[in-house]
């Protein structure tokens, strides 16, 4: 046992000394504080044991994949179309203190309005009809209302509102029209192309918006039929055509204005004035002409409008008897069944 001694010394030692050096190594990691504040700020990572990973190159290139036309057709055309009957009636009877008279009255109207729109080209066209007629009892039938409007307009556009136009515009209508005399005697005025008005114009178009349109034909040339001589009751002109001819020419500025807008929720408003001035008469034969429409819709399918048309035209006929010119003026109100599509 004593040769052996030396050798159990030494590994006393060395056991002693690896005890130190552990407790010593754990008393420094008890006196070490990690600071994780540091590590989150500054977003280091412990280490991980790292795998080895595969990667492959990717490659992009342009697929062409094909694609079959599509079925739609493109329509250039839009269309407005508007129709109206309008039934008043009233009926007393024979005792009734206040007295009054049996009535009926019908009216018409009739609105239809296309345009074409592709490019720089542009063409508008309108198509109104009216006709009103009343009977009262112990009279005959007289009508109230009585107009044909037929207005064709093409245009290229020139800039954002400015377009060069040609235009082309008839205007007359169905029956005949009388003044009642007081005495009861009637004198006939007016028939269908008793006037009648063509009407051809070129110029500028001012279109800013879709609700306002101006027209100036600088270049306007207008014919006045007169094609019933019962018209002319003794005078020798009507509607500035001499008696005994049937058509005049005149050649004229032209003014066309048109206005077109709700201007309130079922409250649709339409003013359309014209001015014409010919380039070979006197200032005093300047005409204006202003028809105005504003309707209220009750619902879908009933609608008020009141109406109203101002003229001051000196070629027009003067009444019996005198040649002074009078403005002339007619308003009507009415309340019916009206249809437009699209709605």
């Amino acid at each position: 046992m004593s040769k052996n001694k030396p050798g159990y010394i030494v590994l006393v030692l060395l056991m002693a000394a690896f005890s130190a050096s552990a407790q010593k190594t754990d008393s420094l990691k008890k006196d070490i504080k990690v600071d994780t504040a540091i590590l989150n700020k500054y977003h280091i990572d412990p280490p991980k044991n790292s795998l080895p990973v595969r990667t492959r190159v990717q490659q992009i290139r342009q697929e062409s994949i094909p694609v079959s036309m599509l079925d739609y057709k493109i329509n250039y055309w839009k269309k407005w179309i508007s129709m109206a009957l309008n039934f008043n009636q009233s009926a007393f009877s024979k005792n009734y203190t206040s007295g009054g008279s049996n009535s009926i009255a019908l009216g018409t109207n009739f609105d239809y309005k296309t345009e074409y729109k592709k490019g720089p080209l542009d063409y508008v066209g309108e198509l109104n009809l009216i006709y009103g007629i009343t009977k009262n009892k112990g009279q005959g039938s007289r009508k109230t209302q009585d107009r044909i409007f037929f207005d064709n307009k093409i245009a290229t556009q020139l800039s954002k509102s400015w377009y060069f136009f040609g235009s082309l515009t008839f205007e007359s209508q169905f029956d005949k029209g009388y003044i009642y005399n007081s005495n009861g005697t009637l004198s006939q005025i007016s028939n269908f192309m008793a006037p009648g008005y063509l009407t051809e114009s070129v110029g500028f178009e001012y279109k800013p918006s879709g609700v306002f349109d101006l027209r100036l034909g600088t270049g306007t040339a207008r014919q006045t039929f007169v094609l019933d001589t019962g018209v002319y009751n003794k005078q020798k002109t009507a509607y500035g055509v001499d008696l005994g001819k049937k058509i005049k020419n005149d050649l004229a500025f032209q003014v066309v204005s048109t206005f077109i807008k709700e201007i309130a929720k079922g409250m649709p408003l339409n003013v359309r004035y014209a001015l014409f001035i010919p380039y070979e008469k006197h200032v005093s034969y300047i005409s204006h002409r202003v028809d105005a429409t504003l309707g209220a819709r009750v619902n879908r399918l009933v609608q008020v409008n009141l109406n109203g048309t101002f003229i001051y035209d000196k070629s027009t006929n003067p009444l019996p008897n005198t040649t002074k010119t009078f403005p002339q003026a007619t308003e009507g109100m009415a309340l019916g069944i009206v249809y437009k599509f699209p709605y």
